[in-house]
């Protein structure tokens, strides 16, 4: 594969985690603290819902993008997402890595956290640290210029 067209890849997983990112962004504006007292009929549970699935969506397109990034910058590949992400640790593109295992975690903690003061704490860490984490990242991976010859 070209440079050049390494370049391109890079550039469309960039919009792609982008954009993923924008909706997370927008669902967490709309949304108040989630109460685990209150029993939310499926209305009113969807766009708890729709902040989960755009988040999962977010941080997997966050890692492609890394992966494409990381062949970009070093023409290679880590051989474990922690080194991977060790790399854009390094790079200022993620702040934490165990603050991204936690965000990849979310997905099997949604699923198997039935507790309602599980789901709350998840619904506050994707709505607080995490989705902070995730607009940074947006932030710094703005800044990306990327060269092709």
């Amino acid at each position: 594969m070209t440079t050049r067209e390494q370049v391109e890849i890079t550039g469309k997983a960039r919009e792609k985690m982008l954009a993923a990112i924008a909706l997370v962004q927008a669902s967490i504006r709309k949304l108040h603290p989630y109460d685990e007292r209150h029993l939310y009929s499926p209305d009113e549970a969807e766009p708890y819902d729709a902040l989960s699935d755009r988040f999962l969506r977010a941080v997997e397109l966050c890692l492609k993008f890394f992966r494409a990034y990381e062949r970009l910058q070093f023409a290679e590949e880590s051989e474990t997402l922690r080194d991977q992400l060790n790399r854009m640790e390094k790079l200022g593109l993620v702040s934490s890595v165990e603050l991204w295992f936690q965000m990849r975690d979310v997905r099997n903690r949604i699923v198997h956290d039935y507790l309602p003061q599980d789901i709350k704490q998840l619904y506050d860490d994707m709505m607080g640290t995490l989705g902070t984490e995730l607009s940074a990242c947006a932030d710094a991976v703005r800044q990306l210029v990327f060269h092709s010859p």
